[in-house]
């Protein structure tokens, strides 16, 4: 771990309303986007000349483009029930970091040139002139925002902040103040096909190491492939799946999962990526555009069915916007979800696995191969607050638990108000995973910390899981900083990925158990 140069929050029982610290991260921003990074995306090289007046025109655009946005620029009545319920406030103490401060730093510029009590009486209202330094605010303050809309879920009137904070992000796109983090991962995406920049080559060696250690683990042969076309099934996962712990260890799990269903599967190199940061940054035609190779690779490999991996804001993506951003998907089988989450194809195994004698089930699991840990879960922003799983409301909190009981003996969940629609973010959500921002991203995470620390404490957990790409990250690097360790964090399909039995070794232990009785009854 680096040299801290700020303070780590301490940890207490329960989250309590910090004191304000008017300033406490006016100094942090992210480092701003240089012209090889905005150019791919459509956008200025650097910030424009007439930058005021076209951030004016681009508001006025995006207000009569989303009818939300103006709504909640409106209705908005002060009533602080947002104040407390932000980790990064509650982390770092900047009263801009309440959700209702940080929407007025858009709303007070809407209300200045949109409204006519702003236009002709702006300090009865509380508006604002869109200056350079009302803009500064927005760049430090709109990407201290991890667009988790937890805030959302208590506000009376049901506010939007990440709505709002994605708007902001994208007028400063259009004027040539983007970000550097998200528009140069976007850019990768279009020169290369996902996140981390990856190649084909590069992809297709990592595969054939997973079977080649998949392989010398159980000793069977367990097939990765990639641009298989005619397969059944292509899974559309994060990049970071590719590349390192947790995140493989789920990958390899997917592919014990598909091989013991016996479904033809494949990945691409074309849709080589799940996320979508196009989202983070507020803008359609960039997230249209990651979309359409999804949909152009799902048309050249054939395919039936998209099953998405385990990624956060991926799936809030496929699952909300995937039919708008790239459909119609009437070519694959609509017997099944159009998309589907891993989750649930490996649940819906289970379930149908339920009434079947055990020679006859999918998937087999020995339990006993995760005693090792004591488990709880994360609830990930993106899958608990914008997203279902499965035919049930609440599908989305009952799912990933369901899969992690079948496979684990000892679970246990963490305090209700910090977990399930109330969760608390891990901290580096929302395009906000990069190393300028890791005071953010260690304060941010203080809400989830002592929620983790109390079942540790209460239940000896040893491991917490989760099911986005972006959380498994975070917690990797952020776990140290407060006394854990790095490798507390499992991705869900590592743990399936533990337990289950494929089929040869299901047969060596049925023929191991029949070779012990013999010797039993030989001894007797």
């Amino acid at each position: 771990m680096a040299k801290v140069e700020f303070e780590i929050p301490e940890l207490r029982e329960y989250p309590e309303v910090p004191p304000i610290e008017v300033g406490a991260m006016a100094h942090l921003s992210p480092f701003i986007a240089k012209e090889l990074h905005q150019e791919p995306l459509g956008f200025p090289a650097e910030l424009k000349e007439n930058w005021q007046e076209d951030a004016i025109e681009h508001m006025g655009e995006l207000l009569g483009k989303y009818r939300s946005l103006q709504v909640f620029l409106d209705s908005c009545v002060k009533c602080g029930a947002c104040t407390d319920k932000c980790h990064y406030y509650l982390g770092t103490q900047d009263p801009k970091n309440m959700p209702v401060a940080r929407q007025d730093l858009l709303r007070k510029v809407y209300r200045r040139y949109f409204t006519f009590a702003g236009k002709y009486f702006p300090k009865l209202v509380g508006a604002t002139d869109l200056t350079k330094e009302v803009l500064d605010d927005w760049y430090s303050y709109f990407h201290q925002c991890s667009q988790c809309r937890r805030c959302s879920v208590f506000c009376p009137y049901g506010i939007d902040t990440a709505e709002i904070s994605m708007a902001a992000r994208e007028i400063m796109d259009r004027i040539g103040l983007g970000q550097k983090y998200c528009n140069e991962i976007i850019g990768k995406v279009f020169k290369i096909g996902n996140n981390l920049g990856l190649p084909g080559p590069a992809l297709e060696d990592t595969l054939e190491g997973l079977e080649e250690d998949v392989f010398d683990e159980t000793g069977v042969e367990v097939k990765y492939p990639i641009d298989q076309k005619g397969a059944n099934i292509l899974l559309v996962t994060p990049s970071a799946d590719f590349f390192a712990e947790p995140h493989v260890d789920g990958l390899i799990g997917y592919g014990k999962v598909f091989h013991e269903a016996g479904v033809p599967w494949t990945l691409s190199t074309k849709a080589s990526e799940a996320a979508n940061f196009g989202m983070f940054i507020g803008s359609y035609e960039n997230m249209r555009k990651i979309s359409m190779r999804i949909r152009e690779a799902a048309l050249e490999l054939g395919v039936k069915r998209i099953v998405f991996g385990e990624c956060g804001h991926a799936w809030r993506v496929a699952y909300s916007f995937l039919n708008t951003l790239a459909g119609p998907w009437d070519f694959l089988d609509q017997r099944y979800p159009v998309p589907q989450h891993i989750c649930e194809f490996t649940y819906d195994l289970i379930q149908s696995d339920k009434d079947k004698p055990e020679g006859q089930k999918s998937l087999k699991f020995d339990k006993s191969l995760n005693d090792e840990m004591v488990l709880t879960f994360h609830d990930s922003c993106n899958v608990a607050r914008a997203t279902r799983m499965g035919n049930m409301p609440g599908g989305q909190f009952v799912i990933p638990r369901e899969v992690i009981k079948a496979v684990c003996n000892n679970y246990v969940d963490m305090e209700s108000g910090t977990t399930h629609e109330k969760t608390f973010c891990c901290g580096g959500g929302g395009g906000l995973l990069t190393d300028d921002l890791m005071e953010l991203r260690v304060k941010g995470a203080k809400p989830r910390m002592e929620a983790l620390s109390n079942v540790i404490e209460e239940f000896g957990v040893t491991n917490m899981a989760a099911i986005c790409a972006i959380c498994k990250a975070q917690f990797t690097k952020i776990l140290p900083y407060y006394g854990m360790g790095m490798d507390m964090i499992v991705s869900v399909h590592q743990l399936v990925s533990n337990a289950i039995l494929l089929t040869s070794q299901v047969e060596e232990k049925i023929e191991a158990k029949i070779e012990e009785h013999s010797t039993e009854e030989d001894a007797a």
